[in-house]
């Protein structure tokens, strides 16, 4: 860990890519492992950097040095550039961002500093006592709203999902969780766009079995099924039901739906939020949804520094908080569409 004294001391910010002099003088810092060389999420990466730069500079001059790492999609290229950042002084390690990384550094011996990777790890995985895990796991959120649900009556439930990957780990984690908590869930069903699939929604929702409906299915699917379920069943979703800036037509598509998304996205006049710069990602919200945890990654960074081993942060990715499982959870805002508008639920924020 980063004495207290040294932290302290600790005033000046660099970034930058390092380079064979700069890697053979050690310098306490914080390095940034990002895969910014790789052609699938350079982007995305950028976004994070971006968001995690912003923050380092509303912290000011508190923030420590730090510096950027760019790797690609290759595991080991991730475990050689780590090496490269500890043996250059690295005192904490924000990365890697996927799967396949963190799923490499956590399967190595080479975790020596407190490290936040942004992702999440197959469960039972090796996990090393100094690797904390932070990201925007969906899984996450489906749980969130199996208990959101469960509070709000719901025992009986339909899913819909799809065959995509993402949607199969929504589906599992709301089964599970709802499961847990004494929900029942009824029948599940495939998407499908056709009149047929269709038609079997509108039947199953006037059957009056179950009392509510968990679309495991991003904004475009759900879209597509919302007008076939009618009013009478309470709709749930998570953020991938969010556009982030849907026309009021969309909106309308989707009304009624229950669903949870970051206090960046739902909440910009909050305290928390309106501290930092927003960037112009356009219409692409997942890179907004990046660039906020960034900004998230550098505070817990920070709390991480300085051994706080009970953090907790009003983030702007949501209340986050650090498990038994050395596992920082975010507890998401709950919002509801309602006649093409956002409205925030009771009690969120």
């Amino acid at each position: 860990m980063l004495p207290t004294l040294l932290y302290g001391a600790l005033t000046a910010f660099a970034t930058g890519i390092p380079c064979a002099a700069e890697a053979a003088t050690r310098e306490p810092h914080i390095a940034l492992i990002l895969p910014l060389n790789s052609p699938s999420f350079s982007r995305h990466a950028d976004a994070v950097r971006q968001g995690f730069v912003a923050a380092a500079k509303v912290a000011g001059q508190s923030a420590p040095p730090i510096r950027t790492y760019s790797v690609n999609e290759d595991t080991l290229d991730v475990l050689t550039v780590y090496e490269l950042a500890i043996e250059s002084g690295a005192q904490l390690v924000v990365g890697p961002l996927t799967r396949g990384g963190v799923a490499a550094l956590a399967a190595s011996n080479l975790v020596t500093v407190p490290t936040l990777a942004l992702n999440s790890l197959e469960p039972r995985s090796p996990q090393p006592s100094r690797l904390y895990l932070f990201g925007l796991a969906v899984e996450l959120e489906a749980r969130q709203i199996a208990r959101l649900a469960v509070d709000d009556g719901r025992r009986n439930a339909f899913i819909i999902s799809d065959d995509t990957a993402l949607s199969k780990r929504m589906r599992q984690a709301f089964l599970e969780e709802f499961a847990r908590l004494g929900g029942t869930t009824l029948a599940e069903f495939s998407f499908g766009d056709d009149p047929i699939s269709l038609n079997k929604l509108r039947h199953a929702s006037d059957l009056d079995v179950a009392d509510m409906v968990f679309l495991a299915l991003d904004f475009v699917r759900a879209r597509t099924v919302r007008p076939y379920l009618g009013n009478s069943l309470a709709l749930y979703a998570t953020s991938q039901v969010n556009a982030g800036r849907p026309s009021a037509l969309a909106a309308h598509d989707l009304n009624l739906v229950r669903f949870v998304d970051m206090p960046w996205l739902l909440q910009p006049d909050h305290p928390a939020v309106m501290i930092y710069p927003r960037p112009q990602f356009g219409d692409a919200v997942d890179f907004d949804r990046l660039y906020a945890l960034g900004i998230d990654a550098f505070r817990i960074s920070i709390e991480l520094l300085r051994q706080n081993h009970d953090p907790a942060l009003d983030g702007v990715t949501g209340q986050i908080r650090l498990t038994r499982e050395q596992q920082f959870v975010r507890e998401l805002t709950a919002a509801q569409f309602v006649d093409g508008k956002t409205v925030i639920l009771d009690g969120s924020r």
